[in-house]
């Protein structure tokens, strides 16, 4: 439906290879931008023929890489749950490598206002939020969350993603660590070589909130954790996060 798995051989390859290494659940993630239509009814349609192929192991959940044009805004606000993850609270959004309008907070901002909660994707790999941290830091005191891609933790998008992954884990900033899979090979959807990597650099209990724990809440629609530390606390950055108080 977008630039990832062509065919359904191809996607129930990529499942097989997410299973054997230990997922359990995983979000499928169709663009809707310029280029591909989000499309609910056959994103449905084909979830189900998956699942009966797989026997449901692992489970798929429905959900959006959502581009910030501004359609896909007003569309969003006007059906909140067209777009979100399972048709809950939490909803993937993608930022441009271009060009960051100054709006972007108001932007957040609506779409918090229907109670929907922005989850900041790949942002390691954005060249202009590589070069601005602090940027992404205020939309997360903002009240979104960030999710880094594994191979980026693991080198796999070169060196400054990976500086760039690593120092928002230093900062506790990074709320679930997902595979952003395409393919079965090169972008594959293998999670436990990057989870290996993280319990060794920032310990056991960071690396089961970033791949299970939180994961499993937003999938849910529930509260999930955020962590916040200084470079000599990374393993004491507990707290519950409230999501900007929307209930």
């Amino acid at each position: 439906m977008d630039d990832g798995a062509p065919t359904i051989e191809v996607s129930l390859e990529m499942l097989r290879v997410a299973a054997e290494a230990g997922t359990t659940d995983i979000v499928a993630t169709p663009h809707s931008n310029a280029e591909f239509e989000y499309q609910p009814a056959l994103i449905a349609e084909r979830i189900a023929e998956l699942t009966r192929q797989t026997g449901g192991t692992p489970r798929i959940h429905r959900g959006c890489d959502l581009h910030l044009s501004f359609d896909n805004i007003v569309e969003a606000v006007e059906t909140p749950g067209k777009y979100s993850i399972n048709g809950h609270r939490y909803i993937l959004v993608e930022c441009s490598d271009l060009h960051i309008t100054g709006s972007m907070d108001r932007v957040l901002d609506r779409l918090q206002s229907v109670d929907l909660v922005p989850i900041v994707t790949h942002p390691e790999r954005n060249p202009i939020l590589q070069r601005d941290i602090g940027k992404l830091e205020a939309w997360v005191n903002q009240g979104c969350l960030v999710q880094v891609t594994a191979l980026s933790v693991l080198g796999g998008f070169g060196k400054k993603a990976g500086a760039a992954a690593h120092l928002l884990l230093s900062k506790g900033l990074v709320h679930v660590i997902a595979s952003d899979a395409h393919d079965p090979v090169h972008r594959h959807p293998r999670l436990d070589d990057a989870f290996a990597s993280v319990a060794g650099d920032y310990g056991e209990e960071i690396a089961d909130l970033l791949f299970v724990s939180n994961p499993g809440r937003i999938i849910r629609g529930e509260f999930v954790a955020d962590g916040r530390t200084s470079a000599g606390e990374r393993r004491k950055w507990w707290q519950f996060w409230m999501a900007g108080e929307h209930a």
